[in-house]
């Protein structure tokens, strides 16, 4: 970035730091946002150890940690010597994982100004700094760049509409050449990079198939989903909103199919769980107060505890996943690897998962109740399983973790080689 950029930047990460402080106020969010970065340099100065080995892994949030997780323990299996540094942006995300145990430290992201990033640097000081998905912080990426410290992307994605791709987008596209290199998901991310002169990319994949398939192969045991589920069919409602509440409940009250119902709504608020509660009466029961003896009868289980969601989809005959009717839907690869239909509503166009599922046939997206429940009814009605060519396609897709694995050899065996 010229001059003129870097201070077009700059001010707009104030103006957003200011925003935030100003919502501090009345968002709880913004308040955790505020709260895990305050005095945060003496914390970390405090926690990390000297002559440490580390690698930075940064996430905005919950579902880019899922993401990059299979590389996380992968690296920590090969190099176990080595620290891992897991940072996020959301409180959302450090919130839900702020005790993993595959990451040795974990810290908020500071606010990439230029004096944090070039502070956050030298504290770390990693020997390796790997960005999720779509994170494009300049100054911590300058300030790499500054050390001679390699950074890498995974599982990129990038789209047309995105600011690099502009005709004023020039100052923009110097960042992506701060990456030492960018894996990507697909090849049309790799045809609108090579078309701005982005030389350092490459298809492997998305490192979320390796996740899923981790979880699929040992998911947790869940004693009262089995009991509730029994010799019955079930229909999983996973990370749902409001807006597909509404839906689901049209197609509930049918009771034309001798299926049981879960709903794992995505906001566990008490108002929101109220809200549920009251939509099914006494059919209901939530997971938290269901026992093998209390849930005889019940038709729907409403699932209010988090970390749960990923393995119940192994008891589902179908499943519909949340977020399709807001900024987009949440991850269908965690049920369509357990070889079942999904069901999803319209704004899927940013997944490309999304996309190739709709055109095998095992998924349907939705726009209103009426679809939703001929979805719903197509797919009750087909013999065997309608669902299995998700599992293959998830089990064809996996793969990208190892691809990434054996660039960070080369890289590591050239680090070692430069320090001996």
């Amino acid at each position: 970035m010229n001059f003129f950029f870097t201070l077009l930047y700059s001010l707009g990460i104030q103006f957003y730091h200011l925003g935030i402080l100003l919502s501090g106020g009345w968002n709880n969010k913004a308040r955790q946002w505020l709260k895990g970065r305050k005095n945060q340099f003496q914390r970390m100065e405090a926690a990390l150890q000297k002559n440490e080995q580390r690698v930075w892994f940064h996430c905005a949030s919950v579902g880019e940690f899922e993401q990059g997780r299979p590389l996380m323990e992968a690296y920590k299996n090969k190099w176990p010597h080595h620290k891992i540094v897991l940072t996020f942006f959301s409180p959302s995300g450090y919130e839900l994982r702020k005790n993993y145990a595959g990451a040795d430290y974990i810290f908020y992201l500071p606010l990439d100004t230029f004096s944090n990033a070039q502070k956050f640097v030298a504290m770390v000081h990693p020997q390796l700094a790997v960005f999720v998905k779509y994170e494009f912080w300049y100054h911590h990426l300058k300030a790499l760049k500054q050390k001679g410290i390699p950074a890498i992307l995974i599982s990129g994605v990038f789209r047309k509409h995105q600011l690099f791709f502009k005709w004023y987008g020039k100052p923009w596209r110097n960042v992506l050449h701060l990456f030492q290199h960018l894996f990507l998901q697909d090849h049309d991310s790799l045809q609108l990079l090579l078309s701005i002169n982005i030389q350092n990319a490459s298809i492997t994949g998305d490192t979320r198939f390796d996740r899923v398939w981790q979880i699929a192969e040992h998911p947790k045991d869940l004693p009262i989903i089995k009991s509730f589920r029994g010799r019955n069919k079930l229909f999983v409602a996973g990370s749902t909103w409001p807006e597909d509440e509404k839906l689901l409940l049209e197609l509930i009250q049918l009771k034309t199919y001798p299926w049981k119902w879960m709903l794992v709504p995505h906001e566990l608020s008490e108002q929101h769980l109220a809200a549920l509660s009251n939509k099914f009466k006494e059919e209901a029961i939530f997971y938290s107060s269901a026992t093998r003896e209390n849930i005889a009868g019940k038709r729907i289980l409403i699932v209010d505890e988090m970390g749960l969601l990923s393995s119940i989809y192994s008891y589902s005959d179908m499943a519909y996943i949340g977020g399709g009717f807001g900024k987009g839907i949440h991850n269908i690869l965690e049920a369509a690897v357990y070889g079942v239909p999904v069901l999803f509503g319209p704004h899927f166009q940013k997944f490309n998962e999304a996309h190739e599922l709709l055109k095998s046939g095992t998924a349907k997206s939705i726009t209103c109740g009426k679809e939703l429940i001929d979805a719903f009814k197509n797919f009750a009605e087909q013999p065997g399983s309608p669902g299995i060519l998700n599992l293959e396609y998830v089990a064809s897709k996996k793969g990208a973790t190892e691809q990434i694995m054996k660039y960070l050899e080369k890289i590591n065996s050239d680090t070692a080689a430069s320090t001996t």
